[in-house]
């Protein structure tokens, strides 16, 4: 039978803070507005249809910088509330 055996890893005296360099966090308004279209899921951006026409849908930002769908076919632009699309066409604006 043979057995594996580890030997103990040296500990590091070292602080962590200089161990691992810390990233700066990007401010809020630096993200992009379109990247909340780009977070839904891959599987429901290949499903999801203009509900008017049933064209493709395409990210966009919207006029006050908010993220949107707008159809590729019939151009209405549907908002992204909460990173949760609202594809009602009464409430869709012509892009």
């Amino acid at each position: 039978m043979l057995a594996i055996v580890r030997a103990p890893q040296a500990q590091t005296t070292e602080p962590a803070e200089a161990a691992a360099p810390v990233a700066a966090a990007a401010p809020a308004a630096a993200v992009a507005p379109v990247a909340a279209a780009a977070n839904l899921e891959p599987w429901l951006r290949e499903i999801l249809r203009c509900p008017a026409c049933r064209g493709d849908l395409r990210d966009a930002t919207g006029l006050n910088g908010a993220p949107e769908l707008v159809c590729t076919q019939c151009a209405l632009a549907y908002r992204i509330d909460d990173g949760i699309p609202v594809l009602l066409v009464d409430e869709a604006r012509q892009a």
